[in-house]
């Protein structure tokens, strides 16, 4: 009798999980990788924009991961997915695409961009030896939080990956990437 009860919300879960699949716009997975770069360059500039001492921070870096354009879209059931750029160098190394899923309380669609900043050679190098790497499980992601006009080259970080999420009103705090999965893809 317990399975028959909820056999129901099994059909309304994946009901809802198709339909938020099949709204989501199909001609945004297939970017090209000129668009990608373009993308890739106009967020890196928006982040030295926005973030004071953004610049000298990215110095550091041993290699930056950027995703211009994260669509995220659902009604109850969402779904994210975007394309970027690995960046070392200030040359573009390979091409991801990262996906997650959510279930909650939740409608609508929205867009944002991150920027992952690998600190450590480590880190990057264990980034890039996974097919698909996944937040939480191979690596973790930090976000640094500081004064909006402090700059962030006076924070002591420590944390070998740091994240920074921007979305069309600027940069956005307290938020995590828990679950998102990045996966190297072919241009």
């Amino acid at each position: 009798m317990p399975n028959q009860r909820r056999r129901p919300y099994f059909i309304i879960f994946f009901g809802l999980l198709a339909f938020v699949l099949a709204s989501l716009p199909s001609t945004s997975f297939a970017a090209s990788s000129t668009e990608i770069n373009i993308g890739v360059n106009e967020t890196l500039k928006q982040y030295r924009q926005d973030v004071p001492g953004g610049d000298e921070f990215l110095k550091r870096a041993k290699g930056v991961l950027v995703f211009p354009k994260v669509l995220k879209a659902g009604f109850f059931i969402g779904g994210e997915y975007g394309e970027g750029a690995l960046v070392i160098n200030d040359q573009t190394r390979a091409y991801y695409n990262t996906a997650s899923a959510s279930i909650g309380l939740q409608a609508g669609a929205q867009s944002k961009s991150i920027i992952l900043v690998f600190l450590s050679e480590e880190a990057l190098t264990k980034f890039q030896q996974f097919e698909g790497w996944k937040v939480g499980v191979d690596g973790s992601v930090a976000f640094v939080e500081w004064g909006a006009a402090e700059d962030i080259n006076t924070i002591n970080i420590h944390d070998p990956i740091v994240g920074f999420v921007f979305s069309n009103k600027g940069l956005m705090v307290n938020l995590t990437l828990e679950g998102s999965k990045f996966t190297r893809i072919t241009k």
